[in-house]
Parts: structure tokens; C-alpha cells; sequence
């Protein structure tokens, strides 16, 4: 499922996304959003920027290239508020290491999520990305 729908900003060291709550999201329980489903959107936000080293600039729709990431490890995770049904949250990561080889690519990445401009998560994560 898709948890980070909108990315109005996106360079090589960081990324903003939107995400609005909707009640058929799997990640919604007793009409907020779970924690699994914050962590799952902090990490495809932060997916995104080592994930776009991977697609060619032409590619617009993701179809000429493969890509999977798992998360490795979640350094530290600190959440505050669980947002609700039709809420819009505002997630933003910024690049804190990364190393490439000819088979993945595994970073660090730190993220923040907002809530009418509250913050309501605070976690750091490491991922493991490659083409499939």
C-alpha cells in the first residue's frame, strides 16, 4: 500500500511527502493510524531518496526499473500521537550515511512526521535497497 502519496519536494539528501488517512488503509485501527502504519510511512518516504538514484530521469511512471528496499533496523523511534481518519500528514527525511556497491545500496536516514504542524514521530532508520 501506498503510504506516502504526495512528494512535493525530493533531492539527493532529502524528501517531504503528504499522506492523507483514509479508512480503507490497512494500517488504520479504531479510526487512527498505527504505529506500524507511521513507521511504513517514514520509511517510503525515506526510501525515496536513495531510491531515485536507482530510475532514469525519463522514467516518469517507475515502469523501466525494479526496485525493493527493506528496512534493516530501526535505530530509535519516538511517537507521540497516533493521527486520525481523514488527517493529513506531512513526513520529511533527510539523508544522514549511505554507502552504494554493485548490489545495494544500504543507508541511514532520519525522519519526522507532523500533524497540523505538531510533531507526532521522531525515528531514525537504516535500509538495504537494490534493483530487482
Amino acid at each position: 500500500m501506498l503510504m506516502a502519496s504526495v512528494t512535493p519536494y525530493l533531492d539527493e539528501t532529502s524528501v517531504e511527502t503528504h499522506f492523507k488517512v483514509e479508512e480503507a488503509c490497512i494500517f488504520v485501527k479504531n479510526e487512527h493510524l498505527s504505529e506500524t502504519g507511521l513507521i511504513e510511512n517514514a520509511a517510503q518516504t525515506c526510501a525515496a531518496i536513495v531510491g531515485q538514484s536507482f530510475f532514469d530521469k525519463d522514467d516518469k511512471d517507475g515502469s523501466k526499473s525494479k526496485v525493493i528496499g527493506y528496512i534493516s533496523a530501526v535505530k530509535k523511534v519516538k511517537i507521540t500521537a497516533l493521527p486520525k481518519v481523514g488527517e493529513t500528514i506531512v513526513t520529511k527525511g533527510n539523508l544522514v550515511s549511505r554507502y552504494d556497491n554493485e548490489a545495494f545500496s544500504s543507508c541511514t536516514i532520519a525522519s519526522e512526521t507532523f500533524r497540523n504542524g505538531e510533531l507526532i514521530v521522531a525515528c531514525t532508520l537504516n535500509f538495504l535497497i537494490h534493483e530487482v
